[in-house]
C-alpha cells in the first residue's frame, strides 16, 4: 500500500511539474501575443489592414496585365475588368477614409500639428472652428 502510495505522489509531482512547464510556455505565448497585438495597432493606426491587403491585391492585378502586356499579348478582358473594379472599389475606400472621422482625415489632422510639413494638409480638412489656426 505504502508503495502504491509513493508511486502515486511522484506521478502527480511529475504531472505538476509538466503543468508548471505548460503555463511557462503560455504565459510566454500570451506575452509575445500581446506584443504583436500591440505593433498592429500601431501599424494600423496610419493604415488599416483592409486597405493595405486591397491595395496589395490591386498591385498584383497590374502586376498580371504587365505579364500579358511584357509577353506581347493582350490583356485579357475578364482581367481588364477587375482592374476597373479595383480602381472603383480603391476611391471607394479613399472616400470613406477621408468622411468625417474616417482613417485618412485621422492621421491628417495629426499630421498637422506636426512641424515642418511640405504640404497644407489643412486645406483638405473640413473646416471647423480653431482647426487652421
Amino acid at each position: 500500500m505504502a508503495n502504491e502510495t509513493n508511486r502515486l505522489v511522484e506521478a502527480l509531482e511529475e504531472m505538476n511539474a509538466h503543468l508548471k512547464n505548460a503555463s511557462g510556455f503560455l504565459q510566454a505565448i500570451k506575452r509575445d501575443i500581446a506584443e504583436v497585438v500591440v505593433y498592429m495597432k500601431d501599424a494600423e493606426s496610419e493604415v488599416p489592414e483592409k486597405m493595405r491587403r486591397f491595395i496589395m491585391y490591386m498591385h498584383d492585378v497590374h502586376d498580371v496585365m504587365n505579364m500579358y502586356t511584357e509577353a506581347g499579348h493582350t490583356v485579357p478582358d475578364y482581367i481588364l475588368r477587375e482592374a476597373e473594379r479595383c480602381d472603383d472599389r480603391y476611391r471607394h475606400l479613399l472616400k470613406d477614409g477621408n468622411t468625417d472621422l474616417g482613417w485618412i482625415e485621422r492621421v491628417r489632422r495629426d499630421m498637422t500639428k506636426e512641424k515642418g510639413n511640405r504640404w497644407d494638409h489643412t486645406k483638405l480638412l473640413p473646416s471647423e472652428k480653431g482647426l487652421r489656426e
